[in-house]
């Protein structure tokens, strides 16, 4: 992208060879990636090196047809006119680029809080003095509807059931959804600057509990960042493992969401095969490292857990009965024609905003959106042409289904073949020294989307920044799009077609 440096997945680039250009060619550099088919996979600031009141914005943008990474920067004051309106898949960021250094968009157009930074004075400022009130948790203006029919429906922060706090916010008319706000942000946990001055002994720890149904997927996120820093390569058994490991995380969470969603429209064997075959994915990934979630079990430099020849054997005999109950299950589900009834054309996102939000994973395939990094962006674990594109194009709740459905079925055979031809080989490599003042990236393809990491490190080869993504940071927003028009008794089984995650969101 004219000339603009370049890098892999897992790659690594000094900061002194981050071009930093003008507000404008800044803008222009994000709309032209978008237009050829990128999409804006991280964009965060860090202070600018001994200049008070100056920082630096970083955005990274992925460009799928290259398998690349784009990477410019733009050294700022505390106002920068809002990109958003052009570019909306910069409205999250800006927000909360805003409430971490107390910075101005002048030009946005809903500006507010993303995760309430209340112990930070600057960004009280800030927040003060352009919404005239200071940002305490959950007291922020919402979008209203006016009219003498209009109705408003709040729903949380607190829920029924074992479920992280999030608040919903519809206006109605009637039984019908006009404008669905999401607020969330309620148990922001400040990880991003937990891991500053790592790696240290607990990181791994924390990065496994960003989304604790995505252990594999941040780790792994996690770990390819940190060997670009290292410079190490991991071993082509270690490789597999982790490929195995992400497969299982993703069958797990893929059969307990149809299940779920067979829960939510009264469908109830399936609901009930998959309760149980959720268990069964688990419980094999507890046979690789004795974590159900994987803890324990990815680390930089490979893995800590091997699959000897006894444990192989189990899990292919496993697999080999669990895949047969689980294709049964969605068979039932998919072959009743009232509970394709009810999935099909409910809650419908548009491609076209899709692109605008920069919906990923399951979401974003549902409308069309290539945006696989197995396929794109892979990594030792998987080979050119190894994933498919699963692609669905209603944008509803039966596409997202489907997604999930073929992305079973394909794992279902992944895993099998990846476990009987593990080739031998060491199971972790030394890490050495990180590269000082230098940036390097992960993506990883969660069960949920793409996973990108993104560390930076100080003079000393620590982190000095830290940015997570998780794609639930773009999807909650596509969420919003998918209750336009609906019924809003149709909340629900739209949000359980989305599935997000509360903590991967307010990390």
């Amino acid at each position: 992208m004219n000339g603009l440096p370049m890098l892999h997945n897992g790659g690594m680039i000094p900061l002194s060879e981050i071009p930093l250009l003008s507000h404008d060619d800044f803008a222009l550099a994000i709309k032209a990636g978008l237009g050829s088919g990128g999409r804006l996979a991280a964009c965060f600031a860090v202070p600018a090196g001994g200049d008070e009141g100056k920082v630096v914005l970083y955005a990274l943008l992925a460009v799928y047809g290259d398998g690349m990474i784009t990477v410019f920067g733009h050294e700022s004051g505390m106002v920068f006119p809002s990109l958003t309106p052009e570019l909306p898949q910069m409205h999250l960021f800006e927000r909360e680029i805003a409430e971490q250094f107390g910075f101005e968009f002048p030009g946005h157009p809903w500006f507010k809080p993303v995760r309430f930074h209340t112990s930070w004075n600057p960004g009280h400022d800030a927040w003060k003095r352009n919404t005239g009130q200071h940002p305490l948790v959950g007291d922020i203006n919402y979008f209203r509807v006016k009219g003498s029919e209009i109705h408003e429906v709040g729903v949380g922060p607190v829920h029924a059931g074992i479920i992280e706090p999030g608040h919903f916010r519809f206006q109605c008319y009637g039984e019908k959804v006009l404008h669905l706000e999401i607020s969330l942000g309620y148990q922001h946990r400040g990880i991003e600057k937990l891991l500053a001055g790592g790696p240290l002994p607990q990181t791994p720890m924390q990065i496994e509990t960003v989304a604790g149904d995505t252990t594999i997927g941040h780790m792994l996120a996690h770990c390819l960042a940190v060997e670009g820093l290292s410079g190490c390569r991991v071993s082509p058994r270690a490789a597999s493992l982790r490929a195995v490991a992400l497969e299982l995380e993703r069958l797990a969470n893929h059969v307990g969401d149809i299940g779920a969603l067979a829960g939510d429209v009264g469908f109830l064997p399936t609901s009930s095969y998959c309760g149980r075959l959720r268990g069964d994915y688990l419980n094999m990934t507890a046979v690789l490292c004795g974590s159900r979630f994987g803890r324990g079990l990815v680390r930089p430099g490979g893995v800590l857990f091997d699959a000897e020849p006894d444990i192989v054997k189990s899990l292919l005999a496993h697999l080999s009965s669990v895949k047969t109950h689980t294709r049964g299950a969605m068979d039932l589900f998919f072959n009743t024609p009232s509970v394709l009834a009810r999935l099909e054309k409910t809650g419908t996102v548009h491609p076209k905003d899709a692109y605008y939000l920069g919906l990923i994973g399951i979401a974003g395939r549902a409308c069309g959106i290539d945006c696989d990094a197995r396929r794109h962006f892979f990594i030792d674990m998987y080979k050119p042409d190894e994933i498919p594109a699963v692609l669905e194009d209603s944008g509803d709740v039966y596409g997202r289904a489907m997604v999930r459905l073929r992305e079973i079925n394909h794992s279902l055979d992944f895993v099998p073949q990846k476990l009987s031809t593990l080739e031998p080989g060491p199971l972790r490599v030394e890490i050495g020294k990180l590269a000082p003042e230098s940036l390097a990236v992960g993506m990883a393809e969660g069960w949920r989307g793409t996973v990108t990491h993104v560390a930076v490190t100080d003079r000393n080869g620590r982190f000095s920044s830290y940015k997570i993504i998780d794609p639930s940071f773009f999807n909650w927003s596509g969420l919003a799009m998918a209750l336009r028009n609906e019924q809003i008794s149709d909340f629900p089984l739209c949000n359980k077609s989305f599935n997000l995650s509360y903590c991967g969101f307010d990390l």
